[in-house]
């Protein structure tokens, strides 16, 4: 893992778990590493969760079918919520192979905190999508 990332990263989640009752950010890849979190979570419940919502995105993209039957499996997934007797863990698309995930209390205000991840994808599809640097120079003499 990449603690360079995660120190780049993880003032811009802070920024999300700001407004009232929201607790924890992540973001993680299509494949349940943890790229970068907020201030608050341990870096181990931090993993261990990139993982569990990895496999949740994964299973809510495969049940699109049950949505409407023009999806595809493959179809454009945008988000899954999850409400639990003491709050809520929101999982949206965060870019090509990325997906961020907010947990809040019961007493969010869900629209204000999706209208925030929103937001915030914005602003990290400009920090995951800047091209690699090796495409300035590809070796041998400039024409």
């Amino acid at each position: 893992m990449n603690d360079h990332l995660n120190n780049e990263l993880g003032w811009m989640l802070d920024e999300v778990v700001k407004m009232p009752e929201a607790r924890h950010a992540i973001l993680l890849s299509s494949d349940g590493m943890l790229r970068a979190r907020s201030e608050g979570i341990e870096r181990d419940e931090a993993e261990r969760q990139a993982a569990a919502l990895s496999g949740l995105q994964s299973i809510s993209r495969s049940t699109a079918e049950f949505c409407s039957p023009q999806i595809q499996q493959s179809g454009p997934w945008r988000q899954t919520l999850v409400e639990f007797a003491g709050g809520y863990v929101f999982l949206i698309a965060a870019g090509p192979g990325a997906y961020l995930a907010v947990s809040a209390t019961e007493h969010v205000d869900m629209e204000a905190v999706t209208y925030r991840m929103q937001k915030l994808v914005d602003r990290l599809g400009k920090e995951l999508t800047s091209p690699p640097r090796r495409d300035a120079w590809q070796g041998g003499s400039p024409a």
